[in-house]
């Protein structure tokens, strides 16, 4: 019997044993449940307090876009009423230099014009009043006209980086482009259309010349090609380019200081060409010490130089120059871009006086010219200003004492 009631004895100590490890495991588990959905419940509230602030942060956003839209529209519409005012106030400007007076760059023997003693006195014989209308007669041109205001402003396009010539030949239809202010390379149009309705300058007639251009300089006259040449220290050189067979019929060298250039505001413009009703026209510095722009009269047949003026037009914030009937317009601005205007006025007959000079003011566009250059036969001016392509219309009227 005691065996058996040992054996009793150790599975019931034995069951009692594993019936307590049981509960203790059964409420380890309970109590990691019961931490876990704690856990969970906490993180609910969390996520249900980031959902109420996410909202609210979207309200809040919401309402400052709504402020923001509305200030912007009200910026904008002062804007539109500041733009307005700047524009009238520019027309009136535009009125009121128009009816200035302006100061051209006259010298001596203009006074003398201006008192009006050309007249013929009676104090004086016959033979030496022939002497003076001849002497007159020999000073004045064929072209007798000069600009007495900008008629309307057409810009064209924009093609090309910010500086660059585009000109036509007076004698034709045809537009050229020199793109930039170095290369071997120009662009020929058969119209102004034509170039207007282009998307760029590559789907025109590339014309590869055999030396490189240098400035915003060239020009083109009857079927020729005229640009300026300068490499390294040698002299500023003028080629004349037959535009129909290709070739190179004329050089003329200049022995100027390969430094200077001829506006202060283009550096790359070491020279300066120009056409009007009487030919070929250069403009240029003899070195940086001279403060003064120089005009040379050009054959544009052999290149020869016909007479050579001092302009007393400074070269300081000088952005570019154009000739109209012998008579020079040097354009100005400031070294950060503005209104550009005509400030000096050099005529070569020594027929332009103060009174009758114009006081041109360009209209505001976008930064300053880095070319302009004439049309005789249209009387337009054909600019480049931080690449667009402006087309200036003129006015003209006819000189003193003609």
């Amino acid at each position: 019997m005691k065996p058996v009631l040992v054996l009793l004895v150790s599975t019931a100590w034995t069951f009692t044993g594993a019936q307590y490890y049981y509960q203790g495991l059964m409420d380890y588990l309970e109590n990691r449940l019961l931490a876990i959905e704690d856990r969970m419940q906490f993180w609910h509230e969390q996520s249900r307090r980031y959902h109420t602030e996410l909202l609210d942060f979207k309200k809040l956003t919401a309402e400052t876009m709504d402020g923001l839209r509305n200030e912007h529209s009200m910026l904008f519409k002062d804007l539109e009423g500041a733009a307005v005012r700047v524009d009238r106030v520019e027309r009136e400007m535009d009125y009121v230099e128009t009816q200035t007076s302006p100061r051209a760059c006259a010298n001596k023997a203009d006074k003398v014009v201006e008192q009006g003693v050309w007249g013929l006195q009676e104090s004086r014989g016959v033979e030496e009043e022939e002497d003076d209308w001849e002497e007159l007669h020999s000073r004045v041109s064929d072209c007798v006209e000069i600009i007495s205001g900008i008629r309307s402003v057409k810009i064209l396009k924009r093609v090309g980086g910010p500086k660059g010539v585009w000109t036509r030949d007076p004698r034709s239809s045809k537009v050229y482009v020199f793109n930039g202010t170095s290369g071997d390379i120009i662009y020929q149009f058969n119209s102004v259309r034509d170039f207007s309705r282009s998307p760029g300058v590559t789907s025109s007639r590339q014309i590869r010349l055999p030396s490189d251009w240098s400035g915003a300089g060239g020009a083109v006259y009857n079927d020729y090609l005229y640009y300026i040449q300068q490499e390294g220290d040698i002299d500023l050189q003028v080629v004349k380019y037959d535009l129909l067979s290709g070739s190179v019929t004329d050089i003329a060298m200049f022995p100027v200081d390969s430094h200077a250039t001829v506006y202060s505001l283009n550096s790359e413009t070491v020279a300066d060409l120009a056409v009007d009703d009487e030919g070929l026209w250069l403009l240029y510095a003899t070195s940086d010490s001279e403060p003064n722009i120089n005009l040379a009269k050009m054959d544009p047949a052999t290149l020869d130089i016909e007479q050579i003026w001092d302009t007393r037009c400074p070269r300081e914030n000088a952005e570019a120059a154009f000739v109209v009937c012998g008579t020079v317009y040097v354009v100005y601005n400031t070294r950060l871009p503005s209104r550009s205007r005509v400030q000096c006025v050099f005529d070569v007959n020594d027929m332009v006086i103060s009174e009758e000079a114009p006081l041109l003011y360009f209209p505001r566009r976008y930064g300053a010219h880095a070319s302009l250059k004439y049309n005789p036969e249209e009387k337009q001016l054909y600019g480049w200003d931080d690449g667009y392509q402006i087309i200036y219309r003129l006015t003209m009227k006819r000189k003193l004492l003609v």
